[in-house]
């Protein structure tokens, strides 16, 4: 078992991954969290991207208010969101409504021009088998470049959509009406393709396959091949986490520098979800000529894969066609 690490706040971070997520132990968010605790919590979370926090049998109220200690609620334009209070999405699954949209790999609404930076989920009906959520760490992804790709990149931009519910509006005057008020609140924003976080002023990769549909300034079969190998790097084990949910689980990330995947692995099985998000700030990106990341060891790349002498580390598959050229 790992670990756990005590807070001067009272609970425990017990790390999940060698690279993202946490478990909180000896948090109850049925009481108001004092001002330490918070502190503890936010440092926790940026440090890890990702906190669990088991068997808090909370309301939903509870879950709002533990929502808007990070900052304002927002509420999503096409989610299905409670008729009383719109900053809760319910995420109901069944055979009578199977799930949609969730299996790919995504971070949340970036077709905005501020996404949201924080996502809070709690869990109230999980199936029996099935129904994970997977977590992928952009700035592990980021980091796990090679130098020449992180150059290629530095400065680029790439355009957002809110193209998976496109589909919903038909030719019908009254629903195209809708979808040009809707073009106008999101007028496809460019958001970096590299981020720079606003707390912890780490890199991420900041594109996904949802909501982004072109690197500006890149011809067309250009931007498709660098945005599919982007893409990509969310797929590598290293990079990721596995929450298996229970009742009264709840899980916050990062929306900022992670992505998540929920599998359809579940149906027909019912699965029942609670979600609030935070308002994000407009994303920052990294300016200037290209520097390595400070303080951020950069992996290998095919000048230096070897590891220096005398010293051992596994080489990861994402390195190992760099470390075949170098040996060959």
């Amino acid at each position: 078992m790992p670990t756990p690490t005590p807070t001067a706040a009272g609970f425990e971070v017990i790390r999940l991954g060698g690279n993202i997520g946490a478990e909180i132990r000896g948090l109850d968010l049925t009481q108001p969290l004092a001002p330490r605790q918070f502190e503890a919590l936010h440092a926790a979370f940026v440090r890890h991207e990702v906190l669990v926090l088991r068997d808090q049998d909370i309301t939903l109220e509870q879950q709002m208010a533990f929502g808007r200690l990070f900052g304002e609620l927002s509420i999503h334009p096409f989610s299905p969101n409670l008729d009383d209070k719109r900053e809760v999405i319910v995420l109901d699954y069944s055979a009578d409504n199977p799930p949609a949209l969730t299996d790919q790999w995504h971070a949340d609404e970036t077709f905005r021009a501020a996404p949201p930076s924080i996502t809070i989920l709690r869990a109230k009906v999980v199936p029996q088998y099935g129904g994970d959520t997977l977590f992928a760490s952009m700035t592990a992804a980021y980091t796990g470049l090679s130098e020449r790709m992180k150059q290629y990149i530095h400065g680029l931009e790439a355009i957002h959509d809110f193209k998976p519910w496109r589909p919903l509006f038909t030719s019908s005057e009254a629903h195209q009406a809708k979808l040009r008020e809707l073009e106008r609140q999101f007028p496809n924003p460019s958001h970096p393709v590299v981020r720079l976080h606003p707390v912890s002023g780490r890199r991420s990769i900041n594109v996904n396959a949802q909501f982004t549909t072109k690197i500006k300034g890149l011809k067309e079969d250009e931007s498709n091949m660098i945005l599919q190998y982007l893409y990509s790097r969310a797929q590598i084990p290293e990079f990721q986490l596995r929450v298996k949910w229970q009742p009264h689980t709840v899980v916050m990330w990062d929306n900022r520098s992670t992505h998540h995947y929920a599998p359809h692995d579940y149906y027909p099985q019912r699965r029942t979800m609670n979600r609030v998000t935070i308002s994000g700030e407009p994303v920052q990106g990294v300016s200037g000529s290209y520097t390595p990341e400070e303080g951020v060891e950069p992996l290998p790349d095919g000048h230096n894969v070897k590891p220096a002498a005398g010293a051992k580390r596994p080489i990861r598959e994402f390195e190992r066609g760099l470390a075949s050229k170098e040996s060959a």
